[in-house]
């Protein structure tokens, strides 16, 4: 399932429950994009020759290592 944010036509503004919306769906999307772009930094989904199922595994590795430790 594709969740995307509401679009404002011309004629019309979005409301704030729409407003709000587009803001959490944002904030959980900007960590995604950042960490794709980290991959397309490093070249390693461009040189990845392997079934898309098996690349989870050193994808999910490449993050843990870009990821700072929390401070507890």
């Amino acid at each position: 399932m594709i969740v995307t944010g509401f679009t404002a036509p011309r004629t019309h503004k979005l409301t704030p429950g729409q407003k709000i919306t587009n803001r959490i769906l944002a904030t959980g999307r900007a960590p995604v994009e950042h960490g794709f772009a980290h991959l397309k930094n490093w070249r390693t989904l461009t040189k990845l020759r392997t079934n898309p199922a098996r690349a989870t595994h050193p994808l999910r590795a490449l993050l843990v290592l870009t990821i700072p430790e929390a401070n507890p």
